[in-house]
């Protein structure tokens, strides 16, 4: 049975099995040879692995001012840090209003409920992405739609969005999957023209930018996360961005019981950010841009040398993309090209030489805790029995079944390694190639 991580699982998993099959490695080096001989192959000779989260101490003096304030909520008479991050965040992504919240889903959950999403409407969303993407339409008890994949790049493909619209669609939602911008031109234009409510998942994205201008304000609201795996992290956190002052008040509203702020919609909640996540993420905040242009740097290496090598396919960039966030290195993996070599085995063997590298995600449309929302009981008595039944056949997405069976991903993490690391995991991918036939018949 193929295994599959989720987003939050892989980096974890993929530090340690990368750290193991590295040790593993160099022992069975020093067997054959001799402990004090290094081996002859510098493609099967890992560097050290970066460690994740990045901290030193800044995080602690800025986790030690909050403790010794007492003022460990935003709601605390004094507190600072929270509205320090929303103005500091704002910036950094060229956005007039942010509203922080607890978490990436929480992000997601307060701008739908900012825009007045719920029973009875559609959302157009991707089958490539994590489950909160989800779980954010189904908490307003909102129907799912899934548009299928251009596997060419990962993202969603504006054409079956399209196809995807009915008369009761409220809510475009493209995810930027990997921290690269899904084609904004083409899904703003869409939105427009239907008279559709924007929102971009950005929960991957830090710093990604389409034609010049950070993602996250092409539509109405853009959502970000700050979980452990994110480029930058306090564990858990989130953040909407928007320019439209009433629909940050709206998300202000919603993301705090008892609303303050005009308009009232009489909906709320509290997904508040604490202090300690808001300090945190400033001190995150200050290696942020220097982290960013590493991957960039890094990113850019692999793409170049790993699309020389036949059965590589480097994740394309849509053309308005002037910058990737680099959350993952995505690439398809054709095992026709690697003498029929499974794409687990050749995944098993990257771990051998000191690569961690993971298949992705499943496709979500086909999950059963997706598809057991045709037969809750609360969406039947909304949307029917035959309407639900004809849901499951409306979110099929056959590219998007296509490419969960090719894609291979490195984490954020891997690209933060040297430019030297880059050039082995080439190497190692090209010695694989040529040691396939053997390797498949093993």
């Amino acid at each position: 049975m193929k295994q599959t991580l989720s987003r939050r699982g892989f980096i974890g998993s993929a530090a340690g099995a990368s750290l193991g099959a590295a040790a593993a490695g160099l022992g069975l080096a020093a067997q054959a040879n001799g402990a004090e001989k290094k081996t002859s192959q510098p493609a099967a000779a890992p560097a050290a692995k970066p460690v994740w989260p990045v901290w030193d101490d800044s995080e602690e003096r800025a986790l030690l001012e909050v403790l010794h304030s007492g003022r460990w909520g935003r709601t605390a008479g004094g507190a600072t840090k929270a509205k320090a991050f929303e103005a500091d965040f704002a910036r950094r992504m060229n956005a007039k209003y942010c509203v922080a919240t607890s978490s990436g889903t929480t992000a997601l959950l307060t701008a739908l409920g900012a825009a007045g999403l719920g029973p009875g409407d559609e959302v157009v969303l991707p089958p490539y992405t994590f489950v909160a993407t989800f779980n954010a339409i189904t908490a307003s008890y909102a129907l799912p739609v899934f548009a299928d994949s251009d596997p060419s790049s990962f993202q969603i493909d504006p054409a079956t969005m399209a196809r995807a619209i009915t008369p009761a669609t409220r809510v475009l939602l493209p995810v930027h999957i990997g921290g690269s911008p899904c084609n904004l031109d083409a899904i703003t234009e869409l939105a427009r023209t239907r008279g559709l409510t924007l929102i971009e998942d950005a929960c991957q994205a830090l710093l990604a930018e389409w034609r010049g201008q950070p993602v996250g304000t092409r539509g109405v609201a853009g959502c970000f996360s700050f979980q452990a795996s994110k480029n930058i992290t306090a564990g858990e956190g989130g953040a909407v961005l928007t320019n439209d002052e009433e629909f940050a008040n709206r998300c202000y509203n919603f993301h705090t019981p008892g609303a303050i702020k005009p308009p009232l919609s009489g909906r709320a909640s509290n997904f508040r950010l604490t202090e300690f996540q808001a300090a945190l993420l400033l001190a995150q905040s200050a290696r942020a841009e220097a982290q960013s242009k590493r991957r960039d740097a890094n990113a850019a290496h692999l793409s170049t040398e790993l699309a020389k090598i036949p059965g590589i396919t480097p994740a394309r960039l849509e053309t308005g993309c002037t910058r990737s966030g680099w959350h993952l290195y995505m690439f398809r993996y054709d095992s026709r090209q690697f003498a029929g070599l499974s794409r687990a085995r050749f995944i098993q063997e990257l771990a051998r030489a000191g690569v961690a590298a993971s298949t992705g995600y499943n496709s979500l449309n086909t999950t059963p805790h997706v598809r057991a929302l045709a037969d809750n009981p609360y969406y039947q008595k909304i949307y029917g029995r035959e309407t639900m039944a004809r849901w499951l056949e409306r979110c099929q997405c056959p590219a998007n079944d296509r490419l969960v069976e090719e894609a291979v991903w490195f984490s954020q993490t891997k690209l933060l390694e040297s430019s030297g690391e880059m050039t082995r995991i080439v190497e190692v991918i090209a010695a694989l190639q040529k040691r396939a036939g053997e390797l498949a018949k093993g």
